[in-house]
């Protein structure tokens, strides 16, 4: 199997959906230059982390705003996932990954567990599908969901041997998530993403050092820094090998 992911390190524009893809669309164009099949964004990488932003800037999957990003996937055949706010049929809003496929299709993956810090702004969802990119299967998680066995179990229960996490950690937390995902990897044989903002959100400061392990743990790229930056790796005859690209 031959498989490229990246992991986009990646700073947001509070609230400005439009400037925020056009930004996207510089990693996506990163991505596609190293023959990315799958790129993921950080948690709710379309507006930033911003919980008292999220209501008013919920985004339908149906959206024209992510047309551009729908026409970039069709012509490089990438899976692009994006974080976004999502609003569901009760008017409620969840904190959501569209996975934006080559065939115009939009996957929507909501996050299951909701920290009580983020209720006033999002309700807990059901999860989601795991889907193919290539010849791997991936399973999403957002930030908080990936702190919990069970959801990466349940991903690979599914045959996922890809589980890509799209988080905003501080230091503190990274230092919590990070022994959690190399155990995952080894435990279910599962190569794991992570891809963790740039700099400050909603007013905190994210840890960076996004990175992508083998299904042994090992990792084979990092950030070692916040800096924004494009997090690559490639496997090809069962071997992985790894780049970091500054943007």
């Amino acid at each position: 199997m031959s498989l490229t992911i990246a992991a986009a390190q990646s700073a947001s524009i509070p609230g400005d959906v439009a400037r925020n893809i056009e930004h996207h669309l510089r990693f996506c164009a990163l991505a596609a230059e190293h023959g990315a099949q799958l790129l993921v964004f950080p948690e709710l990488s379309l507006i930033g982390y911003e919980l008292t932003l999220a209501q008013a800037n919920a985004i339908d999957p149906d959206s024209a705003a992510l047309d551009c990003l729908r026409e970039f996937t069709a012509r490089t055949e990438m899976t692009v996932v994006v974080g976004a706010p999502v609003p569901n049929l009760n008017g409620d809003v969840h904190a959501a990954a569209f996975a934006i496929r080559p065939d115009g299709t939009v996957l929507i993956h909501t996050k299951v567990h909701v920290h009580e810090s983020e209720l006033a702004a999002f309700v807990p969802g059901p999860g989601g599908e795991v889907f193919h990119v290539g010849e791997a299967t991936v399973g999403l998680a957002i930030c908080r969901d990936a702190s919990f066995a069970e959801h990466a179990a349940s991903a690979a229960a599914r045959g996922a041997n890809v589980y890509a996490a799209g988080v905003m950690i501080d230091a503190a937390g990274y230092a919590r998530k990070v022994p959690l995902l190399e155990d995952y990897a080894r435990r279910h044989k599962m190569a794991v993403l992570m891809a963790n903002y740039s700099g400050m959100t909603g007013g905190e400061q994210s840890a960076g050092k996004s990175a992508i392990w083998s299904e042994d743990g090992r990792v084979v790229a990092a950030s070692t820094g916040t800096e924004e930056s494009l997090i690559v790796g490639r496997k090809h005859e069962g071997v992985w090998s790894g780049t970091l690209v500054r943007l």
